[in-house]
């Protein structure tokens, strides 16, 4: 059976940024990731952030960089967290892009917004349950990404994160363990 160590993603492989870094350098590290990253054909879906001392303090997704895209949305988001998950109405959903005047001009102000907007002002740290130690069973993972509804956890050896544990390749393992079975 294999180990969480078997499945993870070396930091050596993930796209790892600065968090003084902007928000397009993000973009840039993000897509270099995904054209030298050969295991499988499921691609990177976001960066992991250091501090100045190297110490990885957070994660910045692609729903973080286009988050970034429209600051207004720091203003919301605390009130309602996944609102759409929430069963709110498409209509409802599109009057509070009215209400709070967002994306008045999205793509005229791209370029400026992706050079000035800072990652550690986007990202988030990590909570205790997205992390995992390299020994741990494909179970244990399976759980944390389930209750914790994320998309990757932290892999740890001791207190030192060695890599991350992605929800695709989780899937792709239990999917593959699936065709095996005779049914």
């Amino acid at each position: 059976m294999e180990t969480i160590k078997d499945l993870m993603i070396p930091l050596s492989e993930y796209a790892v940024i600065q968090e003084d870094e902007t928000i397009f350098e993000a973009f840039l590290a993000l897509e270099k990731a995904q054209q030298s990253f050969k295991r499988n054909h499921y691609q990177h879906q976001a960066v992991l952030v250091k501090d100045r001392s190297g110490k990885i303090i957070g994660k910045l997704s692609q729903w973080d960089i286009l988050r970034s895209l429209e600051p207004k949305y720091s203003e919301i988001q605390p009130e309602m967290p996944g609102m759409a998950k929430s069963g709110f109405s498409k209509k409802f959903l599109l009057s509070i892009m009215d209400n709070y005047e967002m994306f008045d001009k999205p793509m005229n102000d791209i370029c400026k917004k992706a050079g000035m907007e800072k990652i550690k002002d986007y990202m988030h740290g990590p909570t205790e349950g997205e992390y995992i130690d390299e020994t741990d069973s494909l179970d244990q993972a399976i759980h944390l990404l389930i209750v914790g509804l994320h998309n990757s956890l932290l892999v740890l050896r001791n207190t030192e994160i060695i890599g991350i544990l992605r929800l695709v390749d989780v899937f792709s393992i239990v999917f593959n363990r699936m065709k095996e079975c005779e049914l």
